[in-house]
């Protein structure tokens, strides 16, 4: 059993993998479920080992590894369609323009694997975020792409289109996410250890902020968990 919390995890990388397949197919919404799938292992394999006690090195280790697949190069290649579909090429790859605009779009979409490695690397030698995180985690930084794929699809709703059509914004929201991720922003961990009040103020403040969003505004509203995680954040530090 001291090895089950390490299979979760490569189910997590296994799910990452594919979601890039995906990806580089253009089909950003099946590539984002998988992206989701992996952070359901992602919390799973943390949960198993706290609970089978079966904590090693291999496994954080390892861990980091899928965590950089699935949440930073899977989102980093959906960065680079959102950009290459909001971008209107007028000739084939090989023109000179065309091919410099390309691997501008990919240099620009390297930026968030890049810096989620970066994140993964500081927190596996920070023993102060234990039990809170400095920077945005990088699970985190997932969700916020994949939300505004699988809200755009199900709602399709104009504003999420304007975005997704502006390269500009997709330019000003990937360099947001990868500086987050290096930050020393303080964030609480979404790990749960109890149901009291007392410590959980943030993560209740959380599940309120998102109810009330996605009341008031319907499937788009997930476009705002991120935004929402920080602000809880914040406002739990005056606990």
């Amino acid at each position: 059993m001291k090895h089950f919390p390490n299979f979760i995890t490569s189910l997590n990388l296994v799910s990452g993998f594919i979601a890039i397949i995906f990806a580089a197919n253009g089909n950003l919404v099946t590539a984002s479920w998988l992206i989701l799938a992996a952070m359901i292992f992602d919390f799973f394999d943390g949960f198993s080992a706290r609970l089978l006690k079966a904590y090693s090195p291999v496994g954080k280790e390892l861990d980091s590894l899928a965590d950089v697949v699935s949440f930073g190069v899977a989102p980093g290649l959906i960065i680079y369609h959102l950009l290459l579909n909001s971008v209107t090429l007028n000739a084939p790859v090989d023109i000179n323009s065309d091919f410099l605009k390309i691997i501008l779009l990919m240099l620009i979409s390297a930026i968030m694997p890049v810096c989620g490695a970066i994140r993964l690397a500081i927190f596996n030698l920070d023993s102060t975020q234990s039990t809170s995180f400095k920077g945005l985690p990088i699970p985190a930084n997932a969700l916020a792409v994949i939300s505004v794929v699988i809200a755009g699809h199900y709602s399709q709703s104009p504003l999420i289109e304007s975005f997704t059509s502006s390269s500009f914004l997709i330019i000003l929201v990937t360099i947001i996410l990868s500086l987050l991720m290096v930050s020393r922003i303080p964030l609480f961990s979404l790990k749960v250890k109890n149901l009291k009040l007392k410590g959980n103020e943030g993560r209740y403040i959380l599940i309120a902020l998102i109810l009330i969003n996605v009341a008031v505004f319907g499937m788009p509203g997930i476009t705002l968990i991120i935004p929402l995680y920080i602000i809880a954040s914040a406002i739990s530090l005056l606990f």
